[in-house]
């Protein structure tokens, strides 16, 4: 009986930061969308983005709706679906490898593709923890 609650214990701590590093990982990066968001919407016009306004925009609000649902935890396969929206449309326009010359650039770019790969995993993996999340906020009603 013992060694079953001290496992719920540490599933439950590896859980809460599991949020945290994850959540807080897409949350910077939303909010790094709007900080250096004419750097973001150049690169993305570089890539062939259409509308790269409002395509900067709208995928830093996935970002951000989507780390601060993992955060709190509140609505998470909600927060999960944004977030993996977002690797799924962004990942092989920006990160397209196989496009690139340039040895290094192509290398970078594929390093940026498996990356994005490991955390749609990382997304789908969240997305299977039953609701409500331990330690979630409620969400408001």
């Amino acid at each position: 009986m013992m060694r079953a609650t001290r496992f719920r214990t540490c599933e439950r701590t590896a859980l809460l930061f599991g949020r945290a590093i994850f959540g807080g990982f897409f949350l910077y990066n939303g909010i790094n969308h709007f900080v250096n968001r004419e750097m973001m919407q150049g690169y993305s016009s570089s890539k062939g983005v259409p509308y790269p306004e409002a395509a900067v925009a709208g995928s830093g609000a996935m970002l951000v709706l989507g780390g601060l649902s993992l955060l709190a935890g509140v609505r998470p396969k909600l927060g999960t679906s944004l977030i993996g929206a977002f690797l799924l449309g962004v990942t092989p326009k920006i990160h397209d490898f196989w496009n690139v010359q340039d040895s290094q650039q192509r290398m970078n770019e594929q390093i940026n593709f498996s990356k994005n790969l490991a955390l749609l995993g990382g997304a789908l993996i969240a997305s299977a923890v039953p609701e409500p999340w331990p330690a979630s906020m409620r969400p408001a009603r």
